[in-house]
């Protein structure tokens, strides 16, 4: 096996940054469709509302799991490249894996979260084919 240097883990830094950006954008998106819920589920208390809140309760927390593992990824790379530094190169190799896995579990759970929302868009257009 070759060595670990200190650019692979640097070069995760701008694919993990840019898979945050677009966890925090759908987290931002889902913050929005909520209050929008909360407002019309005031006004009105239909089931359909109810079951919506359920779904995007889910997706929110799955979001926020993809959120920490991530950032969790992110952090274990910058400590594999502080031990590559310090010359603790054994260390470093399994830090950065753990860094991957931790990485493979953020993007599990995004396929998880497109899947249910996937189910909730085909409930929408069922809805609008059957009228």
């Amino acid at each position: 096996m070759e060595e670990l240097t200190l650019t692979t883990p640097a070069l995760l830094f701008s694919a993990i940054s840019l898979i945050m950006l677009a966890y925090t954008n759908r987290f931002l998106a889902y913050a929005a469709i909520i209050r929008n819920l909360h407002d019309t589920y005031k006004k009105e208390k239909d089931s359909v509302l109810i079951a919506q809140i359920k779904n995007i309760k889910q997706r929110l927390y799955l979001t926020r799991s993809m959120q920490i593992f991530g950032i969790s990824s992110l952090l274990l790379c910058v400590l594999t490249m502080f031990l590559i530094y310090i010359q603790q190169q054994t260390i470093a190799v399994w830090v950065f894996g753990v860094a991957l896995i931790l990485l493979i579990l953020s993007l599990a759970f995004l396929i998880w979260e497109i899947q249910i929302s996937v189910k909730a868009l085909e409930h929408h257009i069922d809805d609008i084919e059957n009228t």
